[in-house]
């Protein structure tokens, strides 16, 4: 049986979170997903990204605000692989948002569109807003696609922020849409809850989890608890 990987955000801060999100995805899968960490500190070693996490005296909350964009690139730019940030929980099979690969796009992802309701998240980082926030923090790559090209080595290392996150690397004709379930935003689309048919598919705890003590009571804070160890 071939595997499907998903590279998962790694941040030291957020062992908790990375190991909860892996068991959650292994819990509900068939034995074809494969997940790898995404470290900064290894594919720095490795020499795949020379930018640092306060590269230029950017600011960014999590050691994969860059890494990420490399998914293509260590799939060997073949196939569909799967990137999402740690913070998520899986209540359904991955196999299921694989299944909605769509060959003419270079990458899909939730679209939202919407601007955050706190200015602090996450351990007390600033939250920051804009154009296509959040967009890049579960993507289903096209790896094979000739835009997915352009995410390189030396791009991902020096290209600017604004670049990589708002997907300027590809055409907007190009990026598909999936459904939020599929990155369901806590805190953000609470109001939404009783449109849905069950739990989401994918629970983005993305102002704040609760492996941190100041977000134990989060909505979907039980489905957490479920794959914590």
């Amino acid at each position: 049986m071939s595997k499907l990987n998903v590279y998962v955000g790694w941040d030291q801060r957020e062992q908790a979170a990375y190991d909860a999100c892996l068991n959650s995805i292994y819990a509900n899968s068939g034995d074809n997903i494969e997940c790898h960490p995404l470290k900064l500190p290894d594919l720095q070693n490795r020499g795949v990204i020379y930018r640092d996490r306060f590269f230029q005296n950017e600011t960014v909350s999590t050691g994969f605000a860059f890494t990420r964009f490399l998914v293509p690139l260590l799939n060997n730019y073949e196939g569909w692989a799967i990137f999402v940030d740690c913070d998520f929980i899986f209540t359904e099979d991955i196999n299921n948002l694989f299944n909605l690969a769509d060959d003419k796009y270079s990458v899909m992802c939730v679209q939202h569109d919407y601007t955050p309701k706190q200015e602090i998240k996450m351990d007390g980082c600033k939250q920051t807003v804009f154009p296509r926030k959040n967009w890049s923090s579960m993507m289903l790559f096209n790896c094979s696609h000739k835009d997915c090209r352009f995410l390189s080595s030396d791009s991902v290392s020096s290209q600017p922020p604004a670049w990589l996150h708002q997907m300027k690397w590809t055409t907007d004709d190009a990026i598909g849409e999936l459904n939020k379930t599929w990155n369901w935003l806590v805190g953000e689309y609470d109001d939404e809850m009783s449109s849905l048919n069950g739990l989401p598919s994918a629970i983005h705890f993305t102002n704040g989890g609760p492996w941190f003590e100041d977000y134990t009571c989060v909505p979907y804070a039980d489905e957490y608890y479920k794959y914590c160890e």
